[in-house]
């Protein structure tokens, strides 16, 4: 499921850029960046849910989201194969600027999302 959602959240990027390329063109490739911080926020509100008593997710559905909802919808090699082509193409700061959203956005997004599970299942 995750893996779909994410080729759909890419194709719609894609679709968006070519049909205004003059206006959108720029975002080419930041679908990801956009992903990678959901999935983070998605899997930091996991990972701090409770084992479920009467209120959180059973160690089997975390399991499912975490691992397999987000681990398929969040793409560590499309990041890394983004990041070579740009310096192929000597956009040094455009890779250097998705690197530092990914890891420090892709942090703070998990910490929002373990500080808003720890909130709601107080």
């Amino acid at each position: 499921c995750g893996a779909l959602c994410r080729y759909q959240v890419g194709r719609v990027a894609a679709d968006r850029i070519a049909a205004d390329p003059k206006r959108f063109g720029h975002y080419s490739g930041w679908h990801t960046c956009g992903i990678n911080m959901v999935g983070s926020f998605l899997l930091g509100s996991v990972a701090a849910s409770p084992v479920a008593t009467t209120n959180g997710l059973t160690s089997r559905t975390k399991l499912l989201l975490g691992v397999g909802f987000c681990g398929s919808f969040t793409t560590f090699s499309t990041f890394s194969v983004d990041i070579v082509q740009w310096l192929a193409k000597g956009q040094t700061m455009k890779a250097v600027s998705y690197v530092t959203a990914n890891n420090v956005g892709g942090i703070a997004a998990a910490a929002a999302g373990m500080s808003l599970a720890k909130r709601i299942f107080r």
